[in-house]
């Protein structure tokens, strides 16, 4: 069991390696970080959604923003719209699951905010709607997904594809560069920039 936990933990720290190494990744991140400090300093917000563990990422990111990081600071407009069960239920009663998050999107969003979709494989169907939602708003999108970016790589302004095809090896990566992004929208709006 030791060996299998300590392996573990290395297939993840040469996850983040990799990361760390690829420069086209890099430029993705600062442009991602770049992207949403423009999107707070104009007076809008930003939107989450994933499914699964991805949906957890978007509430955990959403709190971060919303709360505090680093340090004390006003609170930034960012909404996971994973959280209402409500609206999700009846979204997906009425128009179906694949509609859950290009409702919301189409109802609480406008052109200059920004939507951030999470998704491991990069096809998860509600995450592609509420992109091509984006699309027609006028929304900037950036994407989380994994080595290959499925539909979501052609369809988000900004893609962050994480090097793996393995999910909790993603999940973990995107969590990472969450906070990564919060941490630089933090500074940059309240602290001394970069």
């Amino acid at each position: 069991m030791k060996t299998y936990i300590s392996s573990e933990i290395l297939r993840a720290m040469e996850i983040k390696r990799a990361i760390a190494k690829d420069r086209d990744l890099l430029r993705f991140i600062e442009q991602a970080a770049r992207k949403m400090i423009e999107v707070y300093r104009n007076g809008n917000k930003i939107m989450l959604g994933g499914n699964g563990g991805s949906a957890a990422d978007a509430q955990h990111i959403a709190g971060e923003f919303v709360s505090r990081f680093y340090f004390d600071r006003p609170g930034l407009p960012c909404i996971a719209l994973t959280t209402d069960t409500s609206i999700l239920t009846a979204i997906g009663n009425d128009y179906g699951y694949e509609q859950l998050f290009a409702r919301q999107i189409q109802a609480n969003g406008q052109s200059g905010d920004l939507f951030i979709g999470i998704s491991t494989s990069g096809n998860s169907p509600n995450v592609i709607r509420g992109l091509e939602m984006c699309r027609a708003m006028g929304i900037t999108t950036i994407g989380l997904t994994g080595e290959l970016g499925g539909r979501m790589a052609a369809l988000c302004d900004i893609c962050i594809r994480i090097p793996s095809q393995e999910t909790p090896r993603i999940q973990e990566a995107h969590i990472l560069i969450g906070h990564i992004l919060c941490a630089i929208v933090e500074e940059s709006i309240f602290g001394k920039g970069f």
